[in-house]
């Protein structure tokens, strides 16, 4: 027996697709005093908790659905997926 699709059929999804959602990366965190806060001026650096080839954590509208890791696409940022978390509706 065929897999069904639980948002339904194509037509039903090309509804949806269009649809914008929000997409936040947690690239790491860290604890600073407010004294250093206050004191911060362009160019200072914030070390995180993470590391080059870490796994970050993917959200889509506050729900984490993905871990990939940070690359560079040209000058800009970008997030590798490497795993897509199972979801009740994704059982595959």
């Amino acid at each position: 027996m065929p897999k069904r699709n639980p948002l339904g059929d194509d037509t039903n999804m090309q509804v949806v697709a269009d649809i914008p959602v929000k997409v936040t990366t947690v690239l790491g965190k860290t604890d600073v005093p407010v004294r250093r806060l206050m004191t911060m001026k362009p160019g200072n650096v914030v070390e995180l908790d993470r590391r080059v080839g870490d796994s970050i954590d993917v959200f889509v509208n506050g729900q984490l659905v993905a871990r990939g890791e940070l690359v560079l696409v040209g000058e800009q940022l970008g997030v590798t997926m490497t795993e897509i978390l199972k979801s009740k509706y994704n059982k595959s």
